[in-house]
């Protein structure tokens, strides 16, 4: 991705939380902030279902080393699992601290440690993503098209948007998962098709848009077998599964203060799955602003609430790897410097 598109982006990613948090900021200066019940709801916190919610929350990085297995299996049948587990804690651990410019410290580990080429890992990773795509558009269309029925407050105008919405993220994980049918049966041609689309490009970004493609496309080799296929399916479904009990494990721990059913968490993990992907180094970022606009616009919980669970949740989602990532960077005898920015290193491979 060109770096001024890549800003775009980033830019839009940022002006969507600023927008969040100025409407937050206008409920507070509107009725202020009762931190006597922000205080009251961290100290009335049920530690064993925080406890579950990170034990849960640590099975998930097992779960996406799992899965990582199976999609590099092109390029190494049987690689190293403590390895793909390492890199993916010490990924994560980048993440938090470097935003999404971390993203490619756990491509690069697992490449440089399991001797592959990193473009296969590189499409490793965007074949990863894909799939948490194709799981995020159901879980975010399940929940804009439940919405209705569940313990949210809406008026019929926004009932309406919220089911139509259902309908359109409905079809837009079926356009995803027909591109990745067709990238699994015409891979060669569908390579074929985007070279000659990107013909245009000069030479230099051309031929790395086609080590890209060309690695993406021998990465879709390790669906084309039903087996494989079946494990990322599987895989994928049960890393979802776990972060839905890291959410509920979380919402449980406050008691009666979030009373949330199941169907309430999901629709609320449906608005989080997309606050993901705005992250600021070190404090996160869209997770949070989203968490407390849809607990007190949906749900109608108090602010000084919804502040606590919105905490709670990034501590539980992304703050508990830190410390085993650091350890094991530097068990590994890694520098933390070398997992600053990789995406200028690794893209030029």
């Amino acid at each position: 991705m060109a770096k001024q598109d890549k800003w775009k982006w980033v830019a839009l990613g940022a002006a969507g939380v600023a927008a969040g948090a100025w409407l937050l900021r206008s409920r507070l200066a509107a009725g202020g902030f009762d931190w006597r019940l922000f205080r009251a709801s961290l100290a009335g916190l049920g530690w064993g279902w925080l406890v579950g919610a990170g034990v849960a929350a640590m099975a998930g990085y097992f779960l996406r080393a799992l899965r990582w297995s199976v999609l590099m299996r092109p390029v190494k049948p049987h690689p190293n699992l403590r390895n793909l587990f390492a890199a993916t804690v010490i990924g994560f651990t980048a993440i938090t601290l470097l935003g999404r410019a971390g993203e490619f410290a756990r491509p690069y580990l697992i490449a440089t440690r399991e001797n592959v080429p990193v473009p296969s890992q590189l499409a490793a990773w965007l074949l990863e993503r894909i799939y948490d795509l194709l799981i995020c558009l159901a879980i975010f269309g399940f929940a804009l098209g439940r919405v209705r029925v569940s313990s949210a407050s809406l008026g019929p105008a926004l009932s309406w948007v919220f089911a139509t919405g259902g309908w359109l993220v409905a079809i837009l994980s079926i356009l995803t998962l027909g591109l990745l049918l067709a990238f699994r049966h015409f891979s060669a041609a569908m390579r074929q098709r985007l070279l000659d689309s990107l013909a245009a490009l000069p030479e230099h970004h051309f031929q790395k848009a086609e080590r890209l493609i060309t690695a993406f496309v021998q990465g879709v080799e390790s669906t084309k077998s039903d087996r494989a296929l079946l494990l990322l399916v599987w895989y994928s479904a049960l890393e979802w599964t776990v972060i839905a009990l890291t959410t509920f494990c979380v919402v449980r721990a406050f008691g009666s203060a979030v009373p949330l059913g199941w169907l309430d968490v999901l629709i609320f993990l449906g608005f989080l799955s997309f606050g993901g992907v705005v992250q600021i180094p070190g404090v996160g970022g869209g997770v949070q602003v989203v968490a407390v606009l849809v607990l007190t616009e949906l749900f109608r919980l108090p602010l000084e609430i919804s502040t606590s669970v919105a905490l709670i949740f990034w501590i539980i989602s992304f703050v508990v790897v830190v410390p085993f990532g650091l350890l094991l960077a530097l068990h590994e005898g890694l520098h933390w410097n070398a997992l600053k920015p990789l995406e200028p290193e690794v893209t030029s491979v």
